[in-house]
């Protein structure tokens, strides 16, 4: 009888570690893919939160804390003018056939690079006035009291930031929407928290080195979706029946079975896909682009940051 008490206790603890294991590999698997996503949303969403601490602080310290509340007006009108076009990008991509698919994801990608570099240079080169342009044109707004020039002003600041994060986020929503989704909301948060402690709480921190590392993160992060755009259209190319011969073929294979932690579909290999473009085989041309960008970004973003501003 202990015998079998035993082994029906030797079961249910193998049967507790095997479902605690099981858990824990999917929570882990969960939080890599959406690692990417939460960079970008959350820089995207840092910078507009920033902006937005900024408007309210002024407004605070100059006595006019009654005009708040038009400032949030154009804030949420521009989230949810950004949800929509998310929304309404992706019902599109959902009409299309196979083949339309296959390129609409290639010029999403390319279209986040693009977007993503140039948001990337432009931070870079203005980092140090933004404080400055804000308060200067919230003086001018507020000091004519105009309600509709508040509005829009807060809602063009926040729209801008929701609108690339939306280009931005477009293909991972692709590949994987409920991860994507998630990625977001958590960025949101961590950013308004974020921004409360520096500009509100009064936590010191070195913006600067801030924004060079996330930046220098995201150019590695454009430079995996340059490579996944180039692998996209490659594969609409060969459901067309165009061939670009020696370029589309296999730069190199990686033997690693799926199972594997460092393939690019598991736990360990798909953040370093997301983060990094990692892949398992890549087609010739994939890699001359990943290259080619990450070559000539990197060293710009570099050294516009070593740059001393006027």
């Amino acid at each position: 009888m202990v015998n079998v008490m035993m082994l029906i206790y030797l079961r249910c603890v193998l049967f507790v570690i095997v479902c605690n294991h099981n858990i824990y590999n999917v929570v882990i698997g969960y939080i890599s893919k959406m690692l990417g996503q939460y960079v970008i949303a959350f820089r995207e969403a840092l910078e507009a939160s920033l902006i937005v601490v900024i408007i309210l602080s002024y407004l605070s310290r100059t006595y006019r804390a009654m005009l708040s509340r038009y400032v949030w007006i154009g804030v949420y009108s521009a989230i949810v003018t950004s949800i929509l076009i998310g929304i309404l990008i992706f019902s599109s991509y959902g009409m299309l056939d196979k083949d339309s698919q296959l390129l609409f994801e290639a010029i999403a990608a390319f279209t986040a690079v693009v977007v993503l570099s140039y948001v990337v240079r432009w931070m870079a080169l203005k980092r140090r006035y933004i404080r400055e342009e804000v308060e200067r044109k919230i003086e001018e707004v507020s000091s004519s009291r105009s309600i509709i020039g508040l509005i829009s002003f807060s809602y063009i600041i926040v729209f801008r930031e929701g609108l690339e994060t939306v280009l931005f986020l477009t293909p991972f929503v692709i590949t994987d929407i409920s991860t994507t989704l998630v990625g977001a909301i958590l960025a949101l948060a961590s950013s308004l928290l974020f921004s409360y402690t520096i500009f509100i709480i009064g936590i010191k921190m070195n913006l600067k080195t801030f924004f060079y590392y996330t930046s220098m993160l995201l150019i590695f992060i454009a430079g995996g979706l340059a490579g996944y755009g180039v692998h996209e259209f490659i594969e609409y190319l060969e459901v067309k029946n165009i061939s670009l011969g020696w370029l589309a073929e296999p730069a190199y294979m990686i033997d690693i079975p799926m199972e594997n932690l460092l393939h690019h579909k598991n736990i360990i290999g798909s953040i370093l896909a997301v983060m990094f473009g990692y892949t398992v085989k890549a087609e010739w041309l994939r890699l001359i682009i990943h290259i080619l960008y990450l070559a000539t970004m990197l060293p710009i973003i570099f050294l516009t940051y070593r740059r001393k501003l006027p």
